[in-house]
């Protein structure tokens, strides 16, 4: 496994020092984010699609730094019914045809979450029975086959076309894959082109084991974020684990983002990546720093030393 930062976390730092700072870190290469809902600069898909001077010289600060470009990460959701999914799906595919062009297999993205029926102006995740109210299989039915995999077989289509290997859709929530189960609801039907970025954090406070997860998941795995999740002690054992306070309010919420190893410690983190390693995912580790219990700073360095001491290389 090879260590690597997704560049969200530095969006205020100018390209060259974004580099800079990530060779200082000793990481070994970058996940760029831009498109979608990312506001890093960095490496917007449309920008370097239409400028090949502009592509060419950024490359060029990425080889001399002997960085490499771990994956192109655009978290979007191209099934939203309103103008947002239009404008998403158009920088998914833009960032399909950059990712051709400079040779990176993996795009890091989202599997978008759709209306409930048609009509509909609101995404609506079902995490509710389907038993009860009658109509929800058929919002549930709607939802992926009318809407989830005549775009996914589309997007796959895309990803042949221009010679992308991987998708890789974040388990994250409000999403239509948001676990190994959904995930494998939409490979089997769209086939293995799509797969999952196993980031621990999400399941953590959904109740699963990270661990079994992977387990579970075997060759779907296309990538790894490493992203911690903390039980908040005596708030959740009162309200549980569906939280809807802002991140920012780390003090009264059940669960917050934290850096590694401030959630869980070493010894689990160890046991994660090994079992990862063990079922035959050897690719990149990109920390996804959202820790606002502490300076972003800090967050980062602590997340990083707690990543090179435990990433099974």
């Amino acid at each position: 496994m090879k260590l690597s930062i997704c560049t969200d976390v530095m969006g205020d730092l100018p390209f060259t020092e974004m580099l800079d700072k990530c060779v200082k870190l000793g990481v070994e290469g970058i996940e760029m984010t831009g498109g979608g809902w990312s506001r890093a600069p960095h490496f917007c898909a449309d920008e370097l699609l239409e400028d090949k001077g502009l592509l060419k010289s950024k490359l060029k600060e990425i080889e001399a730094r002997g960085l490499e470009i771990a994956a192109l990460n655009c978290s979007a959701n191209p099934l939203d019914p309103g103008d947002m999914g239009k404008r998403h799906r158009k920088e998914m595919e833009q960032t399909l045809r950059l990712a051709g062009e400079i040779g990176v297999k993996t795009i890091v993205t989202m599997s978008g979450l759709p209306e409930a029926a048609p009509g509909d102006t609101v995404p609506n995740w079902l995490v509710y029975t389907k038993s009860w109210p009658d109509e929800m299989p058929e919002r549930d039915r709607y939802q992926w086959e009318d809407r989830a995999f005549p775009l996914w077989h589309d997007l796959v289509k895309l990803a042949k076309e221009v010679g992308v290997e991987k998708y890789a859709l974040e388990n994250f929530s409000a999403m239509l894959v948001w676990n190994p189960e959904t995930l494998f609801r939409l490979r089997n039907e769209v086939g293995p082109t799509v797969g999952m970025n196993l980031d621990p954090s999400h399941l953590m406070w959904m109740g699963a084991d990270p661990i079994a997860s992977a387990r579970g998941l075997g060759s779907a795995i296309h990538h790894c974020h490493g992203k911690d999740t903390r039980i908040e002690r005596g708030l959740a054992d009162v309200n549980g684990l569906l939280e809807l306070k802002e991140v920012t309010d780390v003090a009264k919420r059940t669960w917050n983002y934290v850096a590694v190893g401030a959630g869980h410690d070493l010894q689990w983190w160890k046991e994660f990546f090994s079992v990862v390693r063990m079922v035959g995912y050897n690719g990149w580790v990109s920390l996804e720093m959202e820790d606002f219990t502490m300076s972003t700073e800090a967050g980062i360095q602590s997340s990083i030393d707690a990543l090179q001491a435990t990433i099974s290389r």
